[in-house]
């Protein structure tokens, strides 16, 4: 079945993934979903879940970014994202990567951009994360936060000191994917923020060489496309970990604990220590599966 992504070219995580698909040289098709709310034809799919990139595959919705480059390893394992074998400390890297190295990217570009942002884009993302948008206060705080992105910067440049091409060997991987991704956010969207790193020892020619690996083989699909796949799929099977047999084949509902933290609401059909799977129906989608991760998401069963 066709991967298709559902992501738009400027968000950041959904280049987490790109650049992983262009690791592994993958055939996939991208579906443009809108940069705010409204998104009914996501919604379709995952029952809730708003954020971007969601992967489908068939029936089976993959949410986070986190779980998504999970997914790809176990469907494609060569050429691995773990050349060196470190799987779980390269996928711990995200723990890092996508919280207080972000939380600097976003920082420099948006109090950068300052009152040039888009009012609606603030109003959406003050509803996704519970908390007030503003430019202003993130302005203030740039001499902070550009120190801060720095540092974060410097660690990639340390790693790369012995000579390597990439960050674990000679060969690339999701570490490089989790590292990359934050200072292509700032090239892309604030370039003058990127007077903070780019002077750094070898990070601009680690840069380039991940801008190289591409992003596989990349198509384009509508989003009616996307509701025709899962409807015309049926789900993979799925089992559930034995900790969770309680709740097996119980209404539960799962959510971010962080931000967008609407609830996916199914039958728990499948778990693991790093995921869960529910099983949901929809008028338009028919029956899927939504997989989420556990890290950073919450279930609850239904009483």
């Amino acid at each position: 079945m066709t991967i298709l992504l559902h992501q738009y070219d400027s968000s950041p995580f959904s280049e987490k993934v790109r650049v992983c698909l262009g690791i592994k040289q993958l055939a996939w098709a991208a579906i443009d979903q809108p940069v705010i709310m409204p998104k009914p034809d996501l919604l379709a799919l995952t029952g809730a879940y708003r954020r971007i990139p969601v992967m489908q595959i068939g029936a089976d919705i993959y949410c986070d970014s986190v779980l998504i480059v999970r997914e790809l390893e176990r469907r494609f394992p060569s050429p691995s994202l773990f050349p060196t074998g470190s799987t779980g400390l390269d996928q711990a890297l995200a723990q890092w990567t996508d919280r207080s190295f972000f939380q600097a990217a976003v920082g420099v570009i948006f109090g950068g951009l300052g009152d040039k942002v888009d009012p609606a884009f603030r109003a959406d993302r003050e509803k996704l994360s519970g908390a007030p948008f503003n430019p202003e206060a993130m302005a203030a705080a740039v001499p902070y936060m550009a120190a801060q992105l720095r540092s974060h910067a410097a660690l990639v440049s340390d790693q790369l000191a012995d000579g390597r091409a990439f960050l674990t060997g000679d060969r690339p991987g999701l570490a490089d994917a989790n590292a990359f991704y934050n200072l292509w956010f700032v090239r892309s969207f604030h370039a003058p923020s990127a007077d903070a790193f780019l002077d750094l020892p070898g990070l601009a020619a680690w840069y380039d060489r991940v801008v190289a690996i591409g992003h596989g083989d990349r198509s384009a699909a509508t989003r009616q496309d996307a509701i025709a796949a899962a409807r015309d799929a049926t789900p993979a099977p799925a089992s559930v970990d034995p900790a969770d047999q309680a709740l097996a084949g119980r209404t539960v509902t799962v959510a971010a604990t962080d931000y967008g933290r609407d609830p996916i609401a199914g039958r728990l059909v499948g778990s693991s220590p790093h995921h869960w799977s529910i099983a949901r129906d929809d008028d338009r989608a028919g029956s899927v599966v939504v997989h989420l991760p556990r890290l950073g998401f919450a279930l609850t069963p239904a009483h």
